[in-house]
């Protein structure tokens, strides 16, 4: 019998059997199955230490796994007398699906098989388990996740989120699954030894977020101030269990939208607008729950009067003093707001060489920089404020910074944060700001820079959630939606067209840079070669406003975009207009004046180098001889009251759109009474058309939040270089 099976076993084994005529004890029954399917993975190192998985298939005809370079057309079972014939066409395709997925052919002296890296790893088992096959490492099969269960339990002034996984009768806890997206895992190892591929979907939605709570032996823990974050978590969840403690706070978390209007103190001067009396509600609404908040209205609808009144509350009711901490350039700027407004509040400028921490408790109001607060933060730390408002408090955005550090330390009752652009590049900043308003409710900064990339790249979910979470404390209202009575504001961009020496001049920069650079990029790469296409996009940018800002002998020379201006200015001057002029090169404005001055043209100037801001201001707002006021983009973008201009021109553009509507809102604010019109000053066929267009795709992650996206720069990608010097 074994010699009448080994022969058959042989024969069977050939590519094609012969035509064969049996005796009744050799007769066998001929089968058709579908196969199974499977990858035995197990990890390799290259000899120069690259990591990567050696992969085996393997079939399945009849319940016996072997690798699929098994000879012959079939497979023998002699104690059965059944021959199962291959499914080819099956084993053909399971192949092809291999070799889509990106495995290919590994090195024979490595042992053969399929090479497989470990980047693609994940996406190959997910794909394979999800189509049926069987997929098992280092002996050790893989499971696919099932149900997930979550539910919340009330601690003394904390709440514990319980979470896991079901796998086929083995489960994983959530803080083992967070600990695994940490890890940069995409398998958790589970009790039984087998691995559990990793929820993808409900990470992703879940995880990131949830990673902003403290770890503990089987659950996370929030904070109390958590608790918005985590209503938000749990509305992701299609099936959670909430204790009753829970579901009281979420009942308070979810009326918030019912904050009512307060009425303004009998001291304030003036008469605030409607939604300015339901900022004050909002800012009573923090103080009753103990929560920090961001003020984040548009630039121009009065955010510091708000303030004012209600510190103006707080000193009617016996609190104080108060401390604004802002950037230099709007010293001058709460000082005349408080005098206008808030004339009863006793208020000191903290700065200065002979500043005085011991007069500060015989103020209502502290007015200090983030200079002054840097070098006197021992002394301002140790002092307990009714109040701390940062004002522009993007300033901060960045968590390492030594000012970020220092106003983390200042001891407030209550918190504020003045910004009309809180998120401008990524979920980071928002961290920095959130550490100052509510310690800890965002968790730990490490956290929003996983490997999910949450911080720069959040999915649509994680951006509800973060939203969701946040609503209570980011409080936004546009001009469009609360200051209807504020006139229109039109905005035209306005072609110049380079000709001559100019376009001559341009082209051949563009060509030089456009040969030289992408050669650069492409041998270097775009990270190492940022700086020379930083460079070379300033100089294409130069030289479509101006000759002389290339070389400064030409500075007498014509340009388009300056002859542009000039005849609008003049066209206005003789209507009786006044106008601003923003520009972010000051070697430009030097230019304009140059120019202003020869016709003898009277006009207002400020830079980053002006003293007594204020006297500037003035004279322009209430000299009626003054038509014209030029600003440097990065020096007056912020904090300055203009209504007496009716134009406004930006002559050049700037990467960030959020900045040139900064700029426009100088005039267009709380006190104009007449139409607005802003005007961009573009040079045809030039990198500032390309700006612009660039600028329509990069406007995406705070949008979702709340504002804009400014991280133009930073995303920069060679085919947006090519079409920058195109």
């Amino acid at each position: 019998d074994r010699e009448r099976d080994a022969v058959m076993s042989k024969l069977l084994e050939l590519n094609v059997v012969p035509p064969m005529d049996v005796d009744e004890e050799l007769k066998f029954e001929e089968r058709r199955i579908a196969p199974h399917f499977g990858l035995r993975i197990t990890q390799q190192r290259e000899t120069w230490g690259e990591e990567y998985f050696k992969a085996i298939p393997l079939l399945n005809y009849g319940g016996i796994w072997q690798e699929t370079q098994m000879a012959g057309r079939g497979l023998w079972i002699p104690e059965e007398r059944v021959y199962l014939v291959r499914d080819m066409e099956a084993e053909n395709a399971a192949r092809e699906k291999l070799r889509d997925l990106g495995l290919r052919t590994a090195d024979q002296q490595l042992g053969g098989g399929l090479r497989l890296s470990q980047k693609a790893m994940p996406k190959v088992v997910r794909e394979l388990i999800q189509a049926g096959w069987h997929v098992e490492a280092e002996g050790k099969a893989f499971r696919r996740p099932g149900t997930t269960k979550v539910d919340v339990r009330s601690g003394i002034d904390w709440f514990e989120l319980h979470g896991e996984v079901d796998y086929d009768g083995q489960s994983a806890s959530l803080p083992q699954l967070l600990a695994a997206v940490r890890r940069g895992d995409t398998m958790v190892k589970l009790g039984d030894g087998t691995y559990g591929l990793l929820p993808e979907e409900w990470l992703e939605r879940f995880a990131p977020l949830a990673g902003l709570g403290a770890r503990q032996d089987d659950h996370l823990r929030f904070k109390r101030n958590q608790a918005g974050l985590l209503d938000a978590l749990l509305a992701a969840q299609p099936e959670v269990q909430v204790d009753e403690m829970f579901e009281r706070v979420r009942e308070r978390m979810r009326t918030f939208t019912g904050v009512k209007s307060v009425a303004q103190p009998a001291g304030f001067v003036g008469q605030l607008r409607d939604y300015q009396c339901e900022g004050l509600g909002w800012m009573e609404f923090l103080r009753e729950f103990g929560f920090g908040g961001c003020l984040a209205d548009d630039m121009g609808v009065g955010k510091t009067p708000q303030v004012l009144a209600t510190l103006e509350l707080r000193r009617e009711q016996g609190h104080g003093p108060s401390l604004v901490v802002a950037p230099k350039s709007l010293m001058f700027n709460w000082r005349a707001e408080a005098q206008r407004f808030t004339p009863n509040l006793r208020v000191l400028e903290h700065t200065g060489l002979d500043r005085d921490t011991t007069q500060i408790a015989a103020h209502d109001l502290i007015v200090t920089t983030y200079g002054t607060l840097l070098r006197d933060v021992a002394q301002l730390s140790e002092t307990p404020f009714d109040y701390v408002v940062l004002d522009e408090a993007q300033a901060v955005k960045n968590p390492a910074t030594a000012s970020a550090k220092a106003v983390r330390l200042l001891k407030g009752s209550h918190r504020l944060a003045l910004s009309g652009t809180p998120v401008e590049n990524h979920l980071g900043e928002l961290w920095s700001l959130f550490e100052f308003l509510n310690p800890g409710m965002l968790g730990e900064a490490r956290v929003l820079n996983m490997a999910g990339g949450l911080a720069r790249n959040p999915g649509e979910d994680a951006r509800r959630i973060l939203s969701h979470a946040l609503r209570p404390f980011i409080l936004r209202r546009t001009k469009q939606q609360v200051a209807r009575e504020l006139p229109e504001k039109t905005e035209q961009t306005i072609y110049c067209v380079l000709e001559g020496a100019q376009r001559k001049n341009y082209e051949d920069l563009r060509k030089h840079y456009r040969d030289s650079l992408l050669a650069r990029v492409t041998s270097q790469g775009m990270a190492k070669s940022k700086m020379h296409v930083l460079e070379a996009l300033l100089r294409l940018r130069q030289a479509a406003c101006h000759p002389g800002l290339i070389d400064n002998k030409r500075v007498g020379e014509p340009s388009a975009k300056l002859d542009t201006l000039l005849e609008q200015l003049d066209e206005l001057r003789q209507e009786g207009h006044k106008a601003l002029v923003f520009s972010q090169f000051t070697s430009l404005l030097a230019i304009v004046r140059d120019r202003l001055d020869a016709a003898g043209v009277k006009y207002e100037y400020l830079d980053g180098s002006t003293r007594n801001r204020e006297a500037h201001v003035d004279a322009f707002q209430n000299d009626p001889a003054c038509t014209l006021f030029l600003i440097s983009l990065k020096a007056g973008g912020l904090g300055l009251n203009l209504t007496a201009a009716e134009y406004v021109f930006l002559l050049d553009p700037w990467w960030n759109p959020a900045v040139e509507a900064q700029a426009v809102d100088r005039a267009h604010r709380i006190g104009q009474t007449r139409p607005v019109f802003a005007y961009r000053l573009i040079a045809r066929d030039t990198v500032e058309e390309k700006v612009l267009e660039l600028q329509k795709t990069k406007r995406d992650l705070a949008d979702a939040i709340l504002g804009e996206d400014n991280s133009l720069i930073r995303d920069l990608k060679k085919e947006d270089l090519e079409l920058l010097l195109s």
